[in-house]
């Protein structure tokens, strides 16, 4: 039986639900039982290490796997950080009521406990890449301290989350190249807009509560325009992709496959509706797929370089 709870996206049965008891609330505060969210921060890392020519096969391998584990214990940490600063506004919202914090489910202090763990995970990760990447790496966290306060001084946090999220793009890309330059610049630019449009369809699923406890959002900003808004996001996606593409002088068989991934996002556009939660929760998820079909047409360039 479907044991979701209503008006949310937490999920408490599956695996989840068969985990110890004292168990569960870490789970869940780490978001494990959505893993939509560490595919989002994992895919720009793997679009990172792709790009680039003259990487060995063995050392992008190596490099995905090792974000693949770091963006489910960073994703995690950005998780409970959020968690931290958003309790009290979290159990007035009802997608988030729920949430081990905000429910009382766990205190602050075993909050803190589990973080200072997944950070020194992260950072035993880190110390495995080359010296340009544990900086960046290292700067990332001022973003992903401040990002749970932009919801409170901003009316564009959607924006500040692509620039936190997004981050895994030019880590990935200085991890395999070992270098800072204009190809990285553009993929992060693109990282950061295609982010800034997934989590505007997202924040339309809290549109009524934002509004009622004053919680600003790029969704708030631009309803009635949420089309028009997202859509432009995505046309400047594909701008940036394609300028990325061509900086790092990809092959020609990467042109026709960003077809792919400008289709799907186009059909999201289309689908968009921002009064029917289900289908905005629907739409930001199926940015994996968008994510994947990006991955694909980079890895298709790359092969023809």
């Amino acid at each position: 039986m479907n044991q979701t709870v209503p008006h949310t996206d937490i999920r408490v049965d599956g695996w989840i639900g068969r985990l110890p008891a004292r168990l569960r609330p870490y789970a869940l505060l780490a978001r494990l039982d959505r893993p939509i969210g560490t595919w989002l921060l994992f895919l720009p890392g793997v679009w990172g290490i792709i790009l680039p020519a003259g990487v060995p096969v063995s050392q992008r391998i190596f490099l995905i796997v090792l974000f693949g584990i770091g963006s489910v214990v960073m994703r995690a940490a950005g998780c409970v950080v959020n968690d931290m600063w958003d309790r009290d506004i979290d159990r007035q919202v009802a997608r988030t009521a729920g949430r081990p914090l905000a429910s009382g489910a766990l205190s602050m202090r075993e909050a803190a406990l589990f973080l200072a763990a997944l950070l020194l995970i992260g950072f035993n990760i880190l110390m495995n890449l080359n010296t340009l990447s544990q900086i960046l790496g290292a700067s990332s966290l001022i973003l992903v301290a401040l990002y749970p306060l932009a919801k409170r001084v901003t009316w564009w946090p959607q924006l500040v989350m692509g620039f936190t999220f997004g981050f895994g793009a030019p880590l990935g890309y200085a991890a395999a190249a070992d270098r800072v330059d204009a190809a990285l610049c553009a993929l992060y630019a693109a990282t950061i807009v295609w982010q800034l449009g997934f989590d505007t369809i997202y924040g339309f699923q809290d549109m009524e509560d934002d509004a009622r406890i004053g919680v600003r959002s790029t969704s708030r900003l631009m309803a009635g325009h949420a089309r028009l808004f997202v859509g432009t996001c995505y046309v400047l996606t594909l701008a940036g992709l394609a300028a990325a593409g061509a900086l790092a002088h990809v092959g020609y068989g990467f042109w026709p496959a960003l077809l792919l991934p400008a289709a799907l996002l186009g059909w999201q556009v289309r689908a968009l509706r921002e009064n029917d939660p289900a289908t905005c929760l629907r739409l930001f998820r199926f940015n994996r797929e968008t994510g994947l079909a990006i991955a694909l047409a980079l890895l298709v360039g790359g092969l023809t370089r």
